[in-house]
């Protein structure tokens, strides 16, 4: 006799359904039995891993017999020097979903509540209702965070607020003085979770970098990754930034060796590599305004392209559009998980891929 374990669960679990990342390439390939399929689905860098990454991951293969250094020393040095603060300011994750987990683990649980966007990064909610608290939703506004919205539920009981900038998948963003007023506004009881994932790709000069009120608020957790512009994502590094006494409870939670050898070793000398980086940057600003011209030529809405991203609409037709690129061995992000059944999501990838891609969205419309 199998047991329905859903009823032994944790609260909150038995109404998860289990995140959905972007198809992989081989499983398509598998599928329709076809080759050179390409992935525009889950926001990687095109470019991939920092030579200077890849040389250091060959470097470590002879130590896999060992335990990776915990607390990621050489890592936390070489980020505290290059973002201005102390070692002690610093967590790290398995990718920085795990540094949200961990405070999710940390502040949240039954009889709390968690804030969170609609069309925010799914992983929140999902986090959150996991640890039984309970996720109040704040109705987007143009599907960005409205902060008047997400401030007027605000409680007692409110022990996390996220907010993604720019977000996810949405590609919307908020402004300095914005941010900075609702962040003040936040009671000290509940932390504020500012993910910039993506900060790295952003062109915007007026984009705020969250570092600067890290001296002012000790409720605020700025999280970073190095899976997108560092083009890392397969070995899943992240981290977070705050005062050192909320790192000190977050360090309570975290896994004793969470990021293995190769990811900090990868990671760190990917810090080093400026001119990949920039190399990055700039095939990410061109092929982004490509995308963008060439969504708009179809007669198509776009959303604010971001990041390494962009969301555009195809009314009624969203999972069809998506499964006809499928059928043509290219992978886009379809938004229907976060309520946009319309939108679909496209990463931007080398300049032969967004021309592919253009060119069969141009046959599937």
């Amino acid at each position: 006799m199998t047991l329905n374990f859903l009823e032994y669960a944790a609260p909150g679990v038995a109404d998860l359904r289990p995140y959905q990342p972007g198809k992989p390439l081989a499983e398509l390939e598998r599928e329709l039995g076809i080759r050179d399929a390409i992935k525009l689905a889950s926001n990687e860098n095109p470019l991939g891993p920092s030579p200077l990454a890849l040389e250091a991951v060959r470097g470590a293969l002879p130590d896999l017999a060992r335990y990776p250094e915990g607390g990621a020393p050489e890592l936390r040095a070489r980020l505290a020097q290059q973002h201005d603060l102390e070692p002690g300011q610093f967590i790290f994750g398995n990718g920085s979903d795990q540094v949200i987990e961990m405070a999710v683990r940390a502040f949240a649980g039954p009889g709390s509540e968690v804030i969170v966007s609609q069309y925010a990064f799914a992983a929140y909610a999902i986090a959150a209702q996991a640890s039984g608290a309970l996720v109040r939703t704040a109705a987007a506004r143009n599907f960005g965070h409205d902060l008047d919205a997400m401030a007027a539920l605000l409680s007692e009981r409110t022990r996390l607020v996220f907010i993604a900038n720019p977000n996810n998948p949405t590609g919307t963003s908020l402004s300095g003085n914005a941010l900075e007023t609702f962040i003040d506004s936040v009671p000290a009881h509940a932390l504020v979770v500012l993910d910039e994932a993506y900060l790295e790709l952003m062109d915007d000069p007026n984009y705020p970098d969250g570092r600067q009120w890290l001296g002012r608020f000790s409720n605020l957790l700025v999280t970073r990754t190095f899976s997108k512009a560092y083009g890392l994502a397969g070995l899943r590094c992240g981290y977070g930034m705050g005062h050192p006494d909320l790192i000190a409870v977050l360090e309570r939670v975290r896994q004793p060796f969470n990021i293995n050898t190769l990811a900090q070793v990868a990671a760190h000398a990917a810090l080093l590599d400026h001119a990949h980086l920039e190399a990055t940057r700039r095939n990410n600003r061109q092929e982004r305004q490509v995308l963008a011209e060439g969504l708009r030529k179809f007669g198509l809405t776009i959303l604010p392209p971001a990041g390494n991203f962009t969301a555009f609409a195809v009314p009624g037709g969203g999972q069809r559009v998506y499964t006809a690129l499928l059928q043509r061995g290219v992978i886009v992000r379809p938004l229907s998980p976060y309520g946009m059944p319309d939108h679909l999501r496209v990463s931007v990838g080398l300049p032969v891929e967004n021309q592919r891609f253009l060119k069969m969205l141009g046959e599937v419309l």
